[in-house]
């Protein structure tokens, strides 16, 4: 689960701003705090930039969870998930953010900014942050996971 105390990394190239942007204040309003690792416009960006950024603070400890995206969620997912402990989970609706934290324990959540809507992407968002992560049986999954 993630608190309102927690600071979480948010990243987004050109395609998905617009849907950063939104989580952002929706969530902010709600007293959530982010980290922005860019863009900072909807002018074309490389989402490899702003994946890596925001993993790496998530590989390191620095930030405990964090949310990606780009156009289809797919680019920004293969990236963070190149890092040693990020679970990035490329997710469209609530039911597969649950199911990314309760059983793979994801630590990054990526959107698909080209392909869902605004309020879908909330309720996966407001999922994610409320789902805690059942372990047991999963754990030993995940022990598997980091080469």
């Amino acid at each position: 689960m993630t608190s309102k105390d927690t600071i979480i990394g948010i990243g987004s190239d050109h395609a998905g701003f617009e849907l950063k942007e939104h989580i952002k204040e929706v969530f902010g309003k709600e007293g959530y705090r982010f980290k922005d690792f860019g863009t900072h416009s909807a002018q074309s960006a490389d989402y490899p930039d702003f994946a890596h950024a925001l993993a790496q603070e998530v590989q390191e400890g620095l930030l405990q969870t964090g949310i990606l995206v780009c156009g289809s969620g797919i680019g920004v997912s293969i990236t963070a998930n190149k890092h040693p402990h990020v679970r990035c989970a490329l997710c469209w609706n609530r039911e597969i953010a649950r199911l990314s934290r309760q059983h793979n324990n994801a630590n990054v959540l990526a959107l698909p900014g080209r392909f869902i809507e605004k309020q879908e992407a909330e309720a996966a968002v407001r999922m994610f942050f409320q789902t805690g992560f059942e372990g047991g049986r999963h754990q030993r999954r995940i022990d598997k996971i980091d080469l």
